[in-house]
């Protein structure tokens, strides 16, 4: 019976989607010198909602890849997208002096971000977002914001069950709101033209 689950196993890290992020070169000071070796971050995903994030040392590159990529799956969670694309609501991730702005996008747009977060949502299968990474650009305080903000996402089944309402409720209140919300900029953006 070990062998069909050995085989479901594979094929599950075949499925993976593995990204290296940043490789740094660390120093141990002992008493005959320095000795040299690698630091390795990397991002795991599935391409369908899941995610995991690892960071090892070793001696030699390969190694410190391969420590941090078990790591990272070790320490996967779930992220609820909407139809398969994209985030569910724009949200604000904070880790040290990393903050990083996820904005939802409509079809089309295209993964807008840079360096290490292009690299996460590469590895979980989002299509449609736009990020901006302020106050830092070391990678792991940027992998760990977008982390956090992925921990604070919440998508309208939980937020429903929350409130003992139907998801149609939630969903219906939030498309209304969209829709003032971009009356609002149109008849901005035409008081500003007429003021010209």
């Amino acid at each position: 019976m070990a062998r069909p689950d050995r085989k479901r196993e594979e094929r599950e890290e075949v499925e993976m989607n593995e990204r290296l992020v940043a490789v740094n070169r660390v120093a141990k000071v002992v008493k005959g010198g320095r000795r040299f070796g690698f630091a390795a971050l990397v991002v795991v995903g599935d391409g369908r909602g899941r995610v995991g994030h690892g960071h090892a040392k070793a001696r030699e590159v390969p190694d410190a890849i391969r420590k941090a990529t078990e790591q990272a799956k070790r320490n996967m969670i779930r992220v609820a997208l909407r139809e398969g694309r994209t985030i569910h609501h724009d949200i604000v991730g904070r880790y040290g002096a990393g903050h990083v702005h996820l904005r939802t996008a409509p079809a089309g747009t295209g993964i807008i971000a840079g360096g290490p977060l292009r690299a996460i949502f590469e590895a979980i299968g989002i299509q449609d977002v736009v990020a901006k990474a302020i106050g830092t650009n070391n990678p792991y305080n940027m992998v760990n914001a977008t982390f956090a903000a992925f921990k604070l996402m919440e998508s309208p089944r939980t937020v429903a069950a929350r409130r003992g309402k139907k998801v149609s409720e939630i969903v219906a209140n939030r498309d209304v709101r969209m829709k003032e919300a971009k009356v609002e900029d149109a008849s901005e953006n035409d008081a500003d033209a007429a003021a010209e």
